[in-house]
């Protein structure tokens, strides 16, 4: 007797659903979503839906080794086999699944055996299944969420089609298009939906998926926080670096500035400014110690403050509240100390793309043409003790480096290279780090 994969509601579900065919997507893209062709979406969800976590996003390392390391030249044709055999729902079936492995063997695909065993058998017939769930699921969502662009959906509509997405994506199925549904939701229902999942356990590996696109949705609040002049709010940067006209997507624009004395003095006086910040915890070189994802956090702090002039005590506790409801594992870091990590990095990214701007600038006497070469050439002098200064406390390391080795012509570069070179009370990678350039 051969046994179904798939529950009797799947089994008769109506056209074009029921198809596991390519036309099956092509008949929905034609159809117009109406109120009750988007309740029989819901309803081919709702039967799809499976009672615990699928492995389809989760595989195993043995189940992964079965299923997809077989050889790339019949890969393509083995898979369709199963929808070749097996092209409605209610054809699903370990017989013909069985069917199917019997023929990658025949095909020489080696991991099946010849014959295959009944573990292989079972082990594709699961994943059939999933795989079966899933692309059903995901063409539900997609026909659902276009009814959405024109606001056709009814609240109990918007209620129920959040509801199935978060579920879907707490079994790890069809994860993807049901977090696009619940973008597509937007503010509020589909905005709480991901919230919830972003603190859910069962979420696991697919946060910073759900986060991501969660940041998204929420982009606009930042743009327009950050749109409003800071009044009676404490800032936090010195004014050398309040006062720079660069934001940070843009890498402080050091790239396009003329190197003139007027930007050259900016340079330098941001540097200083950045030295005079104090460094957080934790906060150094590669930060590839910090327990703390701050690079992942780095969206938010940068949407809420894109400019150093928006670095305030008021707008950082804004940003530690936003993390936290986000779902972000702050490590039990509180707002002062959120602060204090941000406003050290901030620093870092100063004087990190200072210095790359430093060393792509011609120091040799002359080579500026009219761009004032005797103070480009000068540049050389107060800039490498600041470089050494910054390697040594850890900041911007290898900029910093970068730019004393493009400047070693100088005596004060080619000393302070020296000097980090054989400093035993730095880093031993600091010290390597420089040793390259000495040689």
């Amino acid at each position: 007797m051969d046994i179904y994969l798939l529950p009797a509601a799947m089994r008769e579900l109506p056209p074009p659903w029921h198809d596991l065919t390519y036309r099956r997507s092509q008949v929905l893209e034609k159809l117009v979503p109406t109120e009750e062709r988007r309740e029989q979406a819901r309803h081919v969800l709702r039967v799809c839906l499976p009672e615990r976590r699928q492995s389809v996003h989760d595989w195993d390392e043995e189940l992964r080794d079965f299923y997809d390391d077989r050889d790339d030249h019949t890969l393509d044709e083995a898979d369709a086999w199963l929808t070749r055999i097996m092209p409605t729902t209610s054809q699903v079936t370990r017989q013909r699944v069985a069917q199917v492995v019997g023929q990658w063997a025949d095909m020489g695909i080696p991991t099946v055996s010849a014959p295959p065993t009944e573990q292989q058998i079972d082990k594709v017939a699961a994943e059939w299944a999933a795989s079966v769930r899933q692309t059903l699921a995901h063409d539900a969502f997609a026909f659902i969420e276009r009814a959405t662009v024109s606001g056709s959906l009814s609240d109990l509509e918007t209620e129920e089609t959040a509801l199935l997405a978060s579920r879907f994506v707490r079994v790890g199925l069809a994860v993807e298009a049901s977090v696009r549904m619940l973008v597509s939701l937007g503010r509020p229902r589909g905005e709480e939906a991901l919230l919830e999942l972003v603190h859910d356990g069962d979420v696991q590996d697919f946060r910073p998926y759900v986060r991501s696109r969660l940041l998204g949705l929420r982009r606009s609040v930042y743009e327009i926080r950050a749109r409003e002049v800071p009044r009676d709010e404490e800032p936090l940067l010195p004014d050398a670096l309040r006062d720079l006209p660069y934001s940070w997507q843009s890498g402080f624009g050091w790239g396009a500035t003329a190197p003139d004395a007027k930007s050259l003095a900016r340079a330098r006086s941001a540097l200083e400014a950045s030295l005079m910040v104090e460094p957080a915890p934790g906060v150094g070189r590669s930060y590839g110690d910090a327990p703390v994802d701050w690079d992942a956090i780095a969206e938010v702090v940068r949407a809420l403050m894109p400019y150093p002039r928006l670095v305030t005590r008021e707008r950082m506790n804004e940003a530690w509240h936003e993390c936290e409801s986000l779902g972000f594992d702050l490590r039990g870091t509180d707002a002062v100390s959120f602060a204090g990590v941000w406003c050290a990095r901030i620093a870092d990214r100063v004087t990190a793309a200072v210095f790359r701007w430093l060393a792509d600038l011609p120091h040799v006497e002359g080579a500026a043409g009219d761009e004032e070469p005797a103070a480009l050439s000068a540049t050389a002098v107060w800039a490498a003790a600041l470089a050494e200064r910054s390697v040594r406390r850890g900041s911007a390391v290898e900029e910093a480096l970068w730019f004393l080795h493009r400047t070693d012509d100088a005596p004060d570069s080619r000393e302070a290279l020296l000097r980090l070179a054989s400093d035993q009370s730095l880093p031993a990678t600091t010290r390597k780090d420089a040793q390259q350039w000495t040689s």
